[in-house]
C-alpha cells in the first residue's frame, strides 16, 4: 500500500506552496477571523483535493498560478460548507477536533462560513475564473442536493440502489471530480479531456464513498469508526440497500423498524450488521467499488505514462484501500 507521502512526491514542493496561498486567500482585518481561520488550517487534513487539482494538471498540461487559486477555490468552498454541516447538524467534533460551531456557537460558524464561501467567490472572479467559478458552483449545488435528497430518504426509508448511487453522486463524487475537472482546465486542457478528468474523479468518487460505507460493518479497533455509525443516523448504505433487496417481506420489515426506531440500540445494530454480512451485501459494495476504481483507472490508461499518472493510479488504489 502507497502512503500519502509517496503519492505526492511529484507535487509536493506545489501542496507545500499551495498552503501559503490558502493561508493568504483567507486572512482578514477582523481579529476574530484570522483566529478562526488560523484554527482551521491547523486542523486541515491529508488535503487530498489540492492533490487530485495538482495531479489532474500536471497530467493534462502544466501546473501554474491558475492551478493554485482553483485549488484554493475548490478548499474555500469546500471548508464553507464543512462548517455549515456542523452547525446542521449540531456535531461538536471533526476529525478529532472541535468544530468551529462548539468552540464559537452556531451564529459566528455560518458567518464564518459565508465570509469563506464568498472569499473563494471573489478569488475567481478578480482573476476572470469564471470556468473554474462554473466548476466548482457546480459541484456546491450539487452536495446541496445530495444532502437534501438522503435527508428526504432517510425519513420514508424507501431509497433504492439507483438513488443511492445519485445521492453519493452529488453528495461525495461531485466535489473530487470537480478538482479532477478544475486542474485540467488551470493547465488548458480542450473540453473533451476537461470532460474525461471529470468523469474520472466522479468514479473515484464513488468508489471513495462505497469504501467509507464499508467501514460501517468493520471493527472499530481497525477503522477508528464506530461500527453501525451510519445505521444510527438512518443512512441507507450499499451494503444494507443490498440486504433489503433480497430479503423477504418480514425480515425487510424488520431492518427496517430496527434503522427507523431502534438505531439506539446495540444489540439490535450488531445483530442487524450480522444479517447484512450474512446477505453477501458486503462482496456485493465490495464489487461496486472495485468496478468504480477499475472505470477510473481505465480512463487514466488513455494519458501518457508519466509521474502524474502513476500518482493518480496509487490515489485510485489508496482511496479504496485506506484503513480509515
Amino acid at each position: 500500500m502507497f502512503s500519502i507521502e509517496e503519492i505526492k512526491a511529484p507535487i509536493a514542493i506545489h501542496i507545500t506552496e499551495f498552503e501559503k496561498h490558502f493561508k493568504s486567500s483567507m486572512q482578514s482585518s477582523v481579529p476574530l477571523l484570522d483566529i478562526i481561520t488560523k484554527y482551521i488550517i491547523k486542523r486541515k487534513g491529508k488535503q487530498m483535493r489540492p492533490m487530485f487539482v495538482f495531479l489532474s494538471a500536471g497530467l493534462c498540461g502544466s501546473i501554474n498560478d491558475t492551478t493554485y487559486r482553483a485549488a484554493s477555490l475548490i478548499e474555500l468552498l469546500h471548508t464553507a460548507t464543512l462548517i455549515h454541516d456542523d452547525v446542521v447538524d449540531d456535531s461538536n467534533e471533526r476529525r478529532g477536533f472541535f468544530s468551529i460551531n462548539a468552540l464559537w456557537k452556531n451564529k459566528i460558524a455560518v458567518l464564518v462560513g459565508d465570509y469563506l464561501l464568498s472569499r473563494g467567490l471573489l478569488l475567481a472572479l478578480d482573476n476572470d475564473d469564471f470556468d473554474l467559478l462554473r466548476i466548482v458552483s457546480n459541484a456546491t449545488k450539487e452536495m446541496s442536493e445530495g444532502e437534501l435528497l438522503q435527508i428526504e430518504k432517510a425519513r420514508r426509508l424507501d431509497i433504492e440502489e439507483e438513488v443511492y448511487f445519485e445521492i453519493i453522486r452529488k453528495k461525495t463524487a461531485s466535489l473530487i471530480a470537480s478538482c479532477c475537472a478544475s486542474g485540467a482546465t488551470s493547465a488548458g486542457a480542450g473540453k473533451e479531456i476537461i470532460e474525461n478528468m471529470h468523469r474520472f474523479g466522479e468514479y473515484v468518487g464513488i468508489a471513495f464513498q462505497i469504501r467509507d460505507d464499508l467501514f460501517d460493518y468493520q471493527q472499530s479497533k481497525e477503522t477508528g469508526k464506530p461500527n453501525g455509525i451510519d445505521i444510527k443516523e438512518k443512512k441507507m448504505t450499499l451494503p444494507l440497500i443490498y440486504m433489503l433487496n433480497n430479503s423477504g417481506w418480514t425480515e425487510k420489515r424488520n431492518a427496517i423498524r430496527i434503522v427507523k426506531n431502534h438505531n439506539n440500540e446495540p444489540e439490535r445494530v450488531a445483530g442487524l450488521i450480522d444479517k447484512v454480512n450474512q446477505s453477501g451485501g458486503i462482496a456485493y459494495a465490495e464489487q461496486k467499488m472495485k468496478e468504480y476504481q477499475d472505470k477510473a483507472l481505465a480512463i487514466l490508461d488513455a494519458f501518457p505514462k508519466g509521474e502524474y499518472q502513476k500518482s493518480l493510479e496509487q490515489l485510485v488504489i489508496f482511496t479504496t484501500q485506506r484503513k480509515h
